[in-house]
């Protein structure tokens, strides 16, 4: 009766593991095999038959797509402290799930004490499942967090990519604001397939990219 007991709580237990949508390790997610976001089931459902009737695509390969998502943070004051850089890194892991890697110096600039090989920031590279996990976790629940919130500003480079800069990372709920020993800013670049901006827009402001209106 205990060994039936057991196994029945194992299948449950498994069962559940596979149904959720994250699982942590260190700083990064653990993603269960075959679980797909709710943004790309709705970007495949809805999303992109929306988008091909709107801009009369006649196949699916023009029909935009979000390739991946990059946060960058520099941590000018990194220069002074390599400490700084290092929570940092830990803290852009926790917000994204994946772990940070450095990013460094490439001269010497003696003004501002800087030489050639400091870490200067760090940086993240999301893709797939993590990267529509995450953009759906920061139109949800980070961006409303911001005080006085109205919306995002459009800055689009010309060619369909779009980069939304963000003052603090304590605007994240993974963030603990009494372990923070910097409030820094980070910059986000959300990479399309397309070259043209509207359909850069149309394709984020499907998402649900919160965009100010004019």
């Amino acid at each position: 009766m205990a060994k039936e007991v057991k196994k029945e709580q194992a299948a449950k237990n498994a069962k559940q593991s596979k149904g959720e949508a994250k699982s942590k390790k260190g700083g990064e997610q653990v993603v269960p095999k075959g679980w797909i976001p709710n943004l790309q089931k709705e970007y495949k459902e809805r999303i992109a038959g929306e988008l091909q009737k709107q801009f009369n695509f006649k196949s699916v390969m023009q029909i935009p797509r979000l390739e991946k998502i990059t946060i960058n943070q520099g941590v000018g004051v990194g220069v002074a402290d390599k400490k700084i850089v290092e929570n940092a890194a830990e803290e852009l892991a926790m917000i994204t799930g994946q772990k940070a890697i450095l990013t460094y110096s490439r001269k010497d600039i003696a003004s501002f004490k800087l030489r050639k090989g400091m870490p200067i920031g760090c940086k993240v590279t999301l893709r797939r499942a993590k990267m529509y996990e995450f953009m759906e976790r920061l139109i949800k629940v980070s961006l409303p967090r911001i005080r006085d919130f109205k919306g995002v500003e459009e800055k689009f480079d010309g060619k369909g990519n779009y980069t939304l800069g963000l003052k603090e990372q304590i605007i994240f709920p993974e963030i603990d604001i009494d372990k923070v020993s910097k409030v820094l800013g980070m910059e986000i670049t959300f990479v399309t397939s397309t070259t043209k901006d509207e359909e850069a827009r149309a394709l984020l402001a499907a998402f649900g990219v919160p965009f100010k209106k004019k």
